[in-house]
């Protein structure tokens, strides 16, 4: 029983999100309402997730599936069992307390009932945006939930527990189905948490976890995008002549795909209703607005303000977006596309890949960071995350590629790999590439444009590249073409094969030998 442990008598369970509002503006220091209506509250000292603080259970029922390391940390049950105490204590000193029911996943066939009990009305309001909301009738029939979250973020871990490194500890028990948090207010935990729930549990049931956005076409074409931070991914899935099915979290089962969350969880940093027009008119009444500055008289957000933080987040139902598909699911996708900002320029705009490839590139997850402000740092900065989330992963990243392999080779989907980073060279010598040229990529992917385009193999990384794409000019296809030397691309061709070489040695032993071979030589 999720509420056996607690003995508070008033719990506010599933009310609206307007009451909501009044228990954070009457109980939660910083909490306010902005021009727009949106409810703007603090996480406090956390201000970001906490990644080296999230702890897996370790239990022989679960044990040889998950892949143990940096991501997935070992907790032995007793520290987990101490942590839930050391919640329940927390949660039970509070006058009152908030309990949000909801789904994860719009399959009825496949979706997570979720519970969260809480004690600061912002982190309910914020779970009632991104978790599926049931109807009436499904709240009364709702019983007993499948997974728990106990936050009790507002109380730290004891640091001399055995197995805590700091008084924040965020631990997942996959047999006792609860998560726990402690010493961290920051509402994206709770997100992530169903998130990393769902990567272990789907996967058992031979179902997809992605970490990617999806949109929907006039002819019920379903594109998925995926991409780590700055590579475009909210851009590019945002197309007004295109349905949003989500922005982030999906499944991709033997029916199609569905889209795991109820809402968006955007960033603000330099917001603007020119740039994005769909977030900025989503913030308003509902709609939680994280660790914001704003004018004390008008109440007016500053959206380029990173005084508190530089990841700022609005937190919203997927309703407040306009050009959605409802409910959020879709047929199986014509085309997935992994986007990657490469900053050496070796890249082409637009290439295809094999399913091997495929399972090679969705492992790496690779982008390239611009190197910082540091005295003598010049260069790019190669990023790799599997899966394009690895910090969300259970299983071992090749359990994902192998299942992906097996959903494109069924349904035919083909896989691209889009650069919107550098062309002509690498960054500082070269240009970004024009979001008007990877607009017009992604269109000519959508309408199947690029299909019978005669293409060149690369010779060190192996894919296709088309020689044409309409509205991007054919000088831009060839990426050596683009710089002055070729001998220079040439070589830093050939050092960003080798980060790709040395970031896969960390999956080799887990991967088989069609993918080993299907990276560049």
């Amino acid at each position: 029983m999720s509420l056996a442990n607690i003995q508070v008598k008033d719990i506010l369970r599933n009310i609206s999100p307007a009451k909501l509002y009044e228990e954070a503006l009457r109980n939660e220091k910083g909490s306010a309402i902005s021009s727009a209506g949106a409810l703007v509250v603090s996480s406090g000292a956390k201000t970001g997730r906490s990644p080296k603080d999230k702890r897996i259970v370790e239990n022989p029922e679960s044990s040889s599936n998950v892949w143990w390391g940096d991501i997935n940390i070992k907790l032995e049950t007793t520290t987990f069992r101490i942590n839930r105490e050391r919640a329940f204590d927390y949660l039970n000193t509070r006058e009152k307390l908030y309990v949000i029911d909801g789904y994860a996943g719009w399959d009825p066939k496949y979706r997570l009932k979720v519970r969260v009990i809480c004690s600061r009305a912002y982190h309910a309001l914020f779970m009632h945006n991104m978790l599926i909301r049931p109807t009436t009738s499904e709240l009364e029939h709702f019983g007993e939930p499948d997974f728990t979250i106990y936050n009790a973020g507002c109380f730290p871990a004891n640091r001399y527990t055995r197995e805590m490194t700091s008084k924040t500890s965020i631990d997942l028990s996959f047999e006792d189905k609860q998560l726990v948090i402690l010493g961290t207010e920051y509402a994206g935990e709770m997100k992530k948490g169903v998130f990393t729930i769902m990567n272990y549990l789907m996967p058992k049931q031979n179902i997809l976890s992605m970490h990617c956005s999806a949109n929907l076409g006039d002819k019920s074409d379903v594109t998925l995008y995926f991409g780590l931070s700055g590579t475009g991914k909210t851009t590019l899935s945002a197309d007004p002549r295109r349905k949003l099915i989500g922005d982030d979290e999906h499944c991709w089962s033997d029916d199609g795909i569905f889209n795991i969350e109820g809402g968006c969880y955007a960033k603000c940093i330099n917001l603007s209703e020119e740039k994005e027009p769909e977030i900025f008119q989503a913030i308003r009444f509902g709609t939680v607005l994280e660790n914001v500055t704003y004018d004390e008289a008008t109440r007016v957000v500053d959206y380029d303000s990173s005084m508190l933080t530089e990841n700022t987040r609005a937190s919203y139902p997927i309703e407040y977006i306009p050009n959605i598909q409802m409910p959020c699911r879709g047929e199986h996708p014509q085309n997935i596309i992994f986007l990657t900002c490469d900053a050496f320029g070796v890249l082409p705009p637009v290439s295809r890949l094999t399913p091997a490839q495929a399972m090679y590139h969705f492992i790496s997850g690779y982008t390239a960071k611009v190197a910082g402000t540091e005295m003598g740092v010049t260069e790019p900065q190669a990023t790799f995350s599997a899966c394009f989330g690895a910090a969300f992963m259970v299983w071992h990243p090749s359990k994902y590629a192998e299942l992906l392999a097996k959903r494109i080779r069924e349904h035919g989907t083909k896989v691209w790999l889009v650069n919107t980073g550098w062309t002509g060279g690498r960054y500082g010598i070269g240009q970004r590439f024009p979001l008007k040229y990877t607009r017009a990529v992604v269109d000519a992917i959508n309408k199947n444009d690029l299909q019978d385009v005669p293409t060149v193999e690369d010779k060190i990384f192996g894919f296709h590249i088309p020689k044409h794409c309409p509205g991007v000019p054919d000088k831009m296809m060839l990426p050596k073409d683009t710089w002055k030397d070729g001998h220079d691309y040439d070589r830093k061709a050939e050092e960003l094969a080798l980060l790709f070489k040395a970031n896969f040695k960390k999956y080799e032993s887990g991967t088989s030998d069609e993918i080993r071979k299907a990276g560049p030589k």
